[in-house]
């Protein structure tokens, strides 16, 4: 089993000591303790800029906490501009065409138990509700039903939307009996990770600050999913600005073993999916927020190549490696879910439309797979006798001084730092010593987090040309990445690379592969004593080959049963 943690913070870096501080670094300190106090600064520089005769110069153009820099990042090395001509050569103008999802008729009598139906794939449920041998309106009421009465023990949820729910499944039931069916997601309930706005809904991205934040538009993937007749029925808990598991409620717990964290920041959607409290559900991920609570919950996900998905209306972290994916039971359930939510979106300019073709049937003769030396020999096994050749791979480049996500961070909450009245501290040896300590808590803001330093430390003070080498050095790494890659489609990682993929924008699908006690790790229980639970590995994909490493961890489903395993919850 991998054994990590969601990365989804800031790096921790090595901070200045707090005496014999340089010259330079005084300076860059010095400016970090006005930033971050609402100093006299920006007034004189407003007054430094002024006009003729000492005219005041216009206050900047205001941001908020979403709006995205002029440039965008290119998962592809060469560009976005070349990667859609090399596709359209190879595959096609019509591979760029949304495919039609067709979900297989259901055979034999209905389950007759919530326990087996809250536990069915969200395909199965699809054809349930296509036939009409089950409503929306039931199915969402179990799920309801289920939601209410385990959220105390998980807190996997942060709203639970029953009136807007119930309403929504009357539609759907009432759409589908006229005739009028959306395709495989009509019906079906789900969650959302409560990162992305829902318009007059609480979105609280976990803080206590933001704990009564409404806003009054959708995001992007919240729109597609309720065009494809999908049913919101919760938003689901976020550790606190997409850090750990985490929020301003408690910890959100693994339904295997509640004495354990459910991991983060997509504790919500990955405790709820595995609990039976959603048919499916959506997460999001910077460095591990998706493939960390995945592993830990036992579920099947995908995090996307990055710019498959919108990320409009979701709370920014990082504009260069955020990403959103569906976190599911099974991998074909992820492959119908993303089927519909990906695609080029105008308001995120960072989005790419790109051929998406699942093969329920693939040959996995026809894929190019490696392993690393931590894949787990179980998954390689059976991958072999399923017709896989595999492929030893190579080392990976390493990640020493790329990361962005201190900066962007920065960037994107500095319309809220900047309103904060000033920070007490009597030198500037104390703001080093408080940037230095990024564990302990002390953080002014939302309690045990650190916010005040995470939000206004490291990423305020590195200069412009530091964050610019470091973007050059990262393309090096790409291309290097992209060199190893000439020779696969795809890549088993018994750790994950979840630092370098994040870096580069492949992605990577989480499958179960076996059963057995968790690795030690985060908060989790001792594994002598802790209850057996799912073991999860991680394929990492070419870029843009999404579809591929779907296929392939399809075939592996369809000639095993692991995922089809739950946790029992009194």
């Amino acid at each position: 089993m991998e054994n990590f943690e969601s990365l989804d913070d800031e790096q921790s870096t090595d901070a200045p000591a707090v005496t014999g501080i340089d010259r330079r670094n005084f300076v860059k300190l010095a400016v970090a303790a006005a930033a971050t106090s609402g100093f006299a600064l920006k007034a004189a520089g407003q007054q430094a800029r002024g006009g003729r005769g000492g005219t005041p110069a216009p206050p900047p153009i205001p941001l908020g906490q979403g709006e995205p820099p002029a440039w965008s990042f290119q998962a592809y090395p060469g560009g976005t501009g070349a990667l859609l001509e090399k596709l359209a050569k190879e595959r096609g103008r019509a591979a760029f065409d949304r495919a039609k999802f067709e979900v297989q008729p259901w055979k034999g009598p209905v389950p007759g138990t919530e326990e087996e139906i809250v536990y069915l794939p969200a395909h199965r449920l699809s054809a349930l509700v296509k036939a009409r041998k089950i409503s929306s309106v039931d199915l969402t009421n179990v799920y309801l039903e289920r939601l209410k009465r385990l959220d105390p023990k998980l807190l996997c949820a942060v709203t639970i939307m029953e009136g807007q729910a119930r309403e929504a499944a009357q539609q759907a039931d009432a759409e589908i009996k006229a005739g009028r069916y959306r395709g495989p997601l009509h019906g079906l309930p789900w969650g959302v990770k409560d990162l992305f706005a829902t318009k007059g809904v609480r979105t609280t991205w976990g803080s206590p600050d933001f704990q009564n934040q409404v806003l009054d538009y959708d995001a992007e993937v919240v729109v597609r999913l309720r065009d494809a007749g999908a049913v919101l029925i919760a938003k689901l808990a976020t550790g606190m600005f997409a850090q750990g598991d985490q929020w301003y409620r408690g910890r959100t717990n693994n339904p295997w073993n509640i004495a354990q964290g459910a991991s983060g920041s997509s504790a919500g959607p990955g405790s709820a999916t595995a609990a039976g409290c959603v048919a499916f559900a959506i997460g999001t991920e910077t460095q591990g927020s998706i493939v960390s609570p995945t592993v830990r919950n036992g579920l099947s996900a995908l995090r996307p190549t990055f710019g498959r998905v919108s990320r409009y209306g979701g709370m920014v972290l990082a504009w260069s490696m955020d990403k959103v994916g569906p976190m599911c039971r099974t991998i074909e359930d992820v492959a119908m879910v993303f089927n519909v939510i990906h695609g080029s979106d105008e308001k995120d300019p960072a989005t790419v439309t790109a051929p998406f073709q699942f093969d329920r049937n693939a040959d996995l003769r026809k894929f190019r797979i490696g392993y690393d030396d931590h894949s787990p020999k179980e998954f390689l096994d059976k991958l072999r006798e399923l017709g896989a050749d595999l492929k030893p791979m190579p080392a990976r480049p390493g990640t020493q001084g790329l990361s962005a996500l201190g900066v962007e961070s920065a960037a994107a909450f500095d319309y809220w730092v900047s309103s904060w009245p000033p920070m007490p501290a009597d030198s500037v040896a104390m703001l080093a010593a408080a940037a230095a300590d990024t564990t302990s808590g002390r953080g002014r803001r939302g309690g045990g987090g650190g916010t005040r330093n995470r939000f206004s430390g490291r990423g305020r003070t590195s200069t412009a040309l530091d964050f610019m080498q470091s973007q050059r050095r990262r393309l090096i790494v790409m291309k290097q990445m992209a060199e190893l890659m000439k020779g696969f489609d795809m890549y088993v990682s018994g750790q994950g690379d979840v630092g370098l993929t994040n870096q580069t924008g492949h992605p990577a699908v989480v499958v179960p592969y076996a059963f057995g006690p968790p690795a030690a790790g985060g908060n989790a229980t001792t594994p002598s004593t802790a209850p057996p639970q799912p073991l999860c590995t991680t394929i990492i994909g070419d870029l843009f080959a999404d579809d591929k490493i779907l296929s392939v961890a399809h075939a592996y489903q369809k000639a095993t049963d692991w995922h089809n395993r739950h946790p029992s919850i009194t």
